[in-house]
């Protein structure tokens, strides 16, 4: 059956878009050849997705229409650096699109193509001086290779327009010197590819398994990347102004510097340029309308902030109790409610207001990760170290911290948290919400849940003895300490009788008991 146009539709390949560019997103960063912070195009294309993602999360509107409008203002508000803003550009032509096609049609293989001509054209405008070679081509490859599958669905559409755009980012290579001289393909064109699967991920509902292709660099071993010539500055704002007032101030930007991209409409305007004067570049939209969120950003790898002094830990936690521990041990807490995680701008927020020169993140969470390693780059472009300890569950968390010491050099704390948080086997006790089935046979609302490093391995009826077989279960390998970290919702019978229960039947292992106060979760335990 053909996939109906819905808002739906629009969310489902925002969410997939996110993913992908969450897991391409250091290899898409590592095919920069241009050593200035914007360069971090991977970085840059997941904040601006994660954006648009954020914007579609807050409408609740069921019409294609407002979800489609949801995602191009997102998009436009959260846009960063070059490629995020020329995206943003991208999916506003698709969001034209598909916002003007009636709810519930089949989406059809003339709205296909006509959306991805729209985000090319819309791609092309943006660039006060559009060079091949780019993210440019690669949207316009899209769409010409789509307008040539004339006889397809809409499916088959969108598969000729991913083999032509990945097609074009081979040819990226030999159309730029400085891609050329590195080996690498053009990192925006490579971020729009994965974009683009996203999309024909989410018409098709098939997930393509095979591998992006030209992702990883092959920079030949005498190529390092040029040192940076250009200006000083990099000045994104948003402005309110009226669009006579912004051609007079496109003219004025461009005279000062380059890289100059200017988008939106309606009175709301994402610019974005490279100067040597920030002061006149502010000034220029100052006199053309309101300017707001103004960034200004050095443009060079040796950018250090001289006011950052110490190192800091930055921990999410998901109940009172854990977060209490931690901030009594001197970590940055980011609270988070039920069934959510921190978004990149959360991780961000928290990392600068340690005003730490070296931060080291525990996500609490693998699907939190890459947030946090986004929000990461962002805060290594202005000049503070930063490493992701990957924690999958507060436990791991608790056991990094735990070893933390400040004392250190910088790189052997991290390998110290590391190791320990590896070395701590997980598992927690929930409650099941709905019929489904498992790898340990079908569950049903209500039934005690047992999962052990991410995956449900016991289906059963007493928290009580789920909880003593997962314990069994993660000490038939060996373990000297157990931590126990209690819910909202554990029982007083669990909290009293399960520690006994573990110190009489493993007399040689230590016991530990908090108070953590988490949602959902009556009871996770670690053991190091």
């Amino acid at each position: 059956m053909p996939t109906a146009v819905t808002a739906g539709l629009v969310r489902e390949w925002a969410e997939r878009a996110l993913q992908a560019l969450g897991e391409a997103r250091q290899d898409i960063d590592a095919l920069n050849v241009f050593p200035v912070p914007d360069g971090d195009t991977g970085t840059n294309l997941y904040l601006t997705v994660e954006a648009a993602h954020e914007e579609l999360a807050r409408s609740s509107s069921p019409s294609v229409a407002a979800a489609a409008a949801a995602l191009a203002r997102g998009a436009l508000l959260g846009a960063r650096g070059n490629s995020g803003v020329i995206l943003s550009q991208i999916l506003r032509g698709a969001a034209e699109v598909m916002g003007g096609l009636p709810d519930g049609q089949p989406l059809e293989p003339e709205a296909v193509r006509l959306l991805l001509r729209r985000a090319a054209e819309l791609s092309y405008a943006a660039v006060a001086r559009p060079v091949e070679g780019t993210i440019l081509t690669v949207a316009r490859a899209a769409a010409d290779y789509a307008d040539r599958e004339s006889h397809g669905d809409a499916v088959a559409v969108l598969h000729a327009a991913v083999a032509g755009a990945q097609e074009a980012l081979a040819r990226t290579t030999d159309q730029l010197e400085a891609l050329k001289r590195a080996g690498v393909v053009d990192s925006g064109g490579a971020g729009l590819v994965v974009v683009l699967r996203a999309l024909d991920e989410a018409v098709s509902g098939v997930r393509r398994h095979a591998p992006l292709p030209f992702i990883r660099p092959n920079v030949p071993a005498n190529v390092s990347p040029d040192a940076y010539a250009g200006p000083a500055f990099e000045v994104m704002f948003l402005l309110d102004a009226e669009e006579s007032e912004v051609d007079v101030l496109r003219t004025a930007l461009d005279g000062l510097g380059d890289s100059l991209l200017i988008v939106g409409g309606d009175r709301l305007w994402n610019v974005h340029v490279h100067v040597d004067d920030a002061g006149a570049a502010v000034e220029a939209a100052m006199r053309a309308g309101t300017p707001s969120r103004i960034r200004i950003t050095h443009l060079s790898t040796d950018a250090v902030s001289q006011q950052r002094v110490g190192r800091a830990i930055v921990a999410v936690t998901h109940g009172s109790g854990v977060a209490d521990l931690l901030r009594s041990a001197g970590v940055h807490v980011i609270p988070t409610a039920p069934r959510a995680r921190p978004s990149t701008g959360e991780f961000l927020d928290a990392m600068l207001h340690t005003h730490a020169m070296e931060v080291l993140i525990l996500p609490s969470d693998s699907d939190a990760r890459p947030a946090a390693e986004a929000a990461a780059a962002e805060a290594r472009a202005t000049g503070v170290r930063v490493a992701v300890i990957p924690s999958r569950s507060v436990v791991q968390t608790m056991a990094a911290v735990a070893v933390h010491d400040p004392t250190q050099h910088f790189d052997a704390d991290v390998v110290a948290m590391t190791r320990a948080a590896g070395a701590t086997r997980y598992a927690a006790v929930t409650i099941a919400t709905k019929h489904a089935p498992t790898m340990a046979g079908p569950c049903e609302p209500g039934d005690v849940l047992g999962i052990a490093a991410g995956d449900i391995a016991i289906v059963g009826q007493d928290l009580s003895d789920v909880a003593r077989e997962l314990a069994t279960n993660l000490l038939s390998s060996g373990g000297e300490l157990v931590t126990l970290v209690f819910g909202e919702d554990a029982p007083p019978g669990l909290r009293e009788s399960f520690p006994r229960w573990l110190e009489t039947t493993n007399p040689v292992v230590d016991v530990v008991t908090c108070d953590g106060g988490q949602p959902l979760w009556p009871l996770i335990m670690g053991v190091e």
